[in-house]
Parts: C-alpha cells; sequence; structure tokens
C-alpha cells in the first residue's frame, strides 16, 4: 500500500522533494510552465502544513559538467512568482554550504538546489551522491513523474536513506490515470497513437491490440509500417531497422478484437521547410518525390468517428508536423474530437511531450481529462513496464 503525503506529520520536518522543473527556456525565460504549475499543489500542501521544503529537479542533459545555460535558477524566479515568496538558491545541490542551508532553514521557507545533473551522481545513482542528497531531508516526497523510468539518485537512491519516502499529490494522480485507472476502463476504450519515432510506440500497439477496442496509428511512425507492408511512402521518413518488428505489428489484429486502424489518405510536401500542402494522396499513392506530413481529410473523418464513440481515449503523438499550422489539421481535428468526448463525460488521458503541446498550441487543455508531464515515462508505465522510481516509493 502506497503511504500517501498526506500520512506524514511535516511540522517543522524538512521536506526534500523530487520535482520536474526540466521545462524549456527561451531567451532567459521559461517557455512553457506547464509542469511548474502542476507542480504547485505539493510545495503548497507542505509549506502549509508547517514544514520547510527543500526542492531538487534537472534540467536539460548537462553530461555531469556544470552548464549556466542549464541552471535552475530562471526556473527559481518562476516559482517564485507562483509561491509568491522568496526562495534560497544554492549553486551546488551536494555542497556543505547548501546542506548548511537546508538545516538552517525555518518552517515555511524554500530552498531550491541547483541542476543536479551537474553531477555526474545523479544519472549513475552514486551512493555517495544519493547519501549527500538525503541529508537536506528528514522527509522525501517523489512529485516527479517525467522521471520514473530512470534510476537515478535523486529519485531511487535517497530513498535508501530516508525512511519517509512517498509519491507527491502529481504522481499519485499520474499513476491513478496511466495505471489504476486502465485495470477496468470505460468502454469502448480507444488508443490513438502518433509521432515519428515507431520503436516508442511498438510496446504499446504490441499491448492494447490485445487490450483495446480500437487502436489508431497517425503521424510519421505510420510509414513504417506502411514500407513494411510494401506500400509506396515516396520520401516519407521511416525505420529500416523496425521492418520485421512492424510487420509483426500488422499481424497482430488477425488474432485479436481489436480494430487496428491506419490512415487512408494523407497530405503530402514536396519540401518540409516549404511549409505547402501540395496535395492530398491515397494510402499508396504517394508520389516518389512527396513527402507525408500529415493524415488526410478521409483519414480525420474516420479517426474522429471512431473517437466520438469511445468512453476512453489514451493518446499519445501527433498526426503530423504539427508544429508547422499548415501541417497540423490532423492533429487539431483528433485533438477537437478527444476534447468532445471529455464534454460528454468520458475520460481522455494525453500522454505528456508533444501531445500536450499539441493540446495546449490548441487552447484544448482545459478540456481534457488529464495531461501528464511525462512522456518517456507514461509511454513506459502504459507498455506494462516496472518503473525503478514507483518501485523506490513501493507503488509497484
Amino acid at each position: 500500500m502506497t503511504a500517501a503525503i498526506k500520512s506524514l506529520n511535516l511540522h517543522k520536518e524538512r521536506a526534500l522533494i523530487r520535482l520536474d522543473l526540466n521545462v524549456p527556456i527561451k531567451d532567459g525565460q521559461v517557455a512553457d510552465d506547464f509542469r511548474i504549475r502542476s507542480a504547485l499543489p505539493t510545495v503548497e500542501y507542505c509549506l502549509e502544513a508547517g514544514a520547510s521544503v527543500i526542492i531538487m529537479s534537472h534540467l536539460g542533459r548537462p553530461a555531469g559538467k556544470i552548464d549556466e545555460s542549464m541552471s535552475l535558477m530562471t526556473v527559481g524566479e518562476s516559482l517564485c512568482d507562483y509561491l509568491e515568496t522568496s526562495i534560497k538558491f544554492s549553486h551546488d545541490c551536494v555542497s556543505d554550504d547548501a546542506v548548511d542551508v537546508t538545516l538552517s532553514l525555518q518552517p515555511g521557507e524554500i530552498h531550491l538546489l541547483e541542476n543536479l545533473r551537474f553531477h555526474e551522481g545523479e544519472t549513475e545513482n552514486d551512493a555517495h551522491f544519493s547519501r549527500r542528497l538525503a541529508k537536506h531531508g528528514t522527509c522525501f516526497i517523489n512529485d516527479a513523474f517525467g522521471t520514473v523510468h530512470r534510476s537515478h539518485a535523486s529519485n531511487v537512491g535517497v530513498t535508501q536513506h530516508i525512511k519517509n519516502s512517498v509519491p507527491g499529490f502529481l504522481m499519485e494522480n499520474e499513476f491513478a490515470f496511466f495505471h489504476d485507472a486502465l485495470k477496468k476502463p470505460k468502454r469502448p476504450l480507444t488508443v490513438v497513437l502518433g509521432g515519428a519515432k515507431v520503436d516508442t510506440k511498438l510496446p504499446l500497439i504490441k499491448r492494447f491490440i490485445r487490450e483495446a477496442d480500437h487502436v489508431i496509428v497517425g503521424g510519421g511512425m505510420v510509414f513504417t509500417l506502411l514500407k513494411a507492408s510494401g506500400i509506396s511512402i515516396g520520401k516519407s521518413l521511416f525505420d529500416k531497422d523496425l521492418m520485421d518488428d512492424s510487420k509483426k505489428i500488422l499481424e497482430l489484429p488477425v488474432s485479436y478484437s481489436a480494430d487496428l486502424l491506419l490512415p487512408k489518405d494523407f497530405r503530402v510536401t514536396n519540401e518540409i521547410s516549404s511549409a505547402i500542402v501540395t496535395a492530398v494522396r491515397s494510402e499508396g499513392e504517394i508520389g516518389d518525390n512527396e513527402i507525408g506530413i500529415d493524415i488526410g481529410p478521409a483519414s480525420e473523418t474516420e479517426f474522429s468517428s471512431v473517437i466520438a464513440k469511445s468512453e476512453t481515449i489514451i493518446w499519445n503523438g501527433p498526426m503530423g508536423i504539427f508544429e508547422i499550422d499548415s501541417f497540423g489539421d490532423g492533429t487539431k481535428r483528433v485533438a477537437q474530437a478527444i476534447a468532445e468526448v471529455s464534454h460528454r463525460g468520458g475520460t481522455s488521458i494525453i500522454g505528456g511531450g508533444d501531445s500536450a503541446a499539441a493540446v495546449t498550441k490548441l487552447n484544448l487543455q482545459k478540456e481534457m481529462t488529464h495531461i501528464s508531464t511525462g512522456g518517456g515515462a507514461s509511454l513506459e508505465l502504459l507498455a506494462g513496464k516496472k518503473l525503478p522510481a514507483l518501485k523506490a516509493l513501493k507503488m509497484m
């Protein structure tokens, strides 16, 4: 049984909280604060319960070296604005000075530690580094869902040194949607998969072709599946190393009841940088010099119809290159259809990453039941894997 955060007596405790503040920074400012806002309930709860709060996170991939462009100071400024209070900041997460700052904290005060990944010990789950981090807290709260598929010092190692280690509100909520809610989902259950990386989605297709009612596949990954079937895809990108796996995937619906739906038509271009849709082609009719960049109108209609009849929707990956407005019609139509399911009382679960970005771009985030903060983590949890940080919290 998971020990919930509310089971802790936090009065005068030092709550060491692992957050996922890995947010995009542009021109010295936070460009997307979704993860910051998602982390606030746990931090605010600890403060109101009388704890001092020590926050740790990573930002980017500095590979164990100090890189000022990946400092958490900018993120700390956003946290200050949301929490409407000052925050102490340490330029090294495990230095003696940083630990001294933590030990001097009063209830209600916040201490933000510098980027964990400035130390190699973080990603190596180094025991000494874990012990140093653990000195900051008398209890540990992990609310960084986006990192639960990694075995790192800040989400696995510290649990060996702090007895009271529990998930935060965000972590519990993510787990409830991606694990508990799928044990007995309301049906029909439809899984919508897109994006370019077919290798990360193959485990999901394998699982849900057995468990879902419909599996819809779009985005760049579909061209690998079509190529494996011997269908012409022109100059569309595909993964030649996944041909055999793709063939096996396409044979699965014969043995299982779920419908596997691939696009029947595509919007194409001669040059992606032109941002111009040059034609709409049916399956197998993409020209030798054409590139598929979005699903076509007929596919939009079919996919939307299936989604409209569903009670539970899981969506991970856009239908096209949605970052370019002229290549985003398929993603927009699918997102709107999913939002309608939520509006009438169904459940829509958005698997983070590009899907979350697309929903935000379309201003539909309030229409969805749940939008995940973790792309890779949600993929692996959906695929049924046992994730290290969740095991460390005894959630799996």
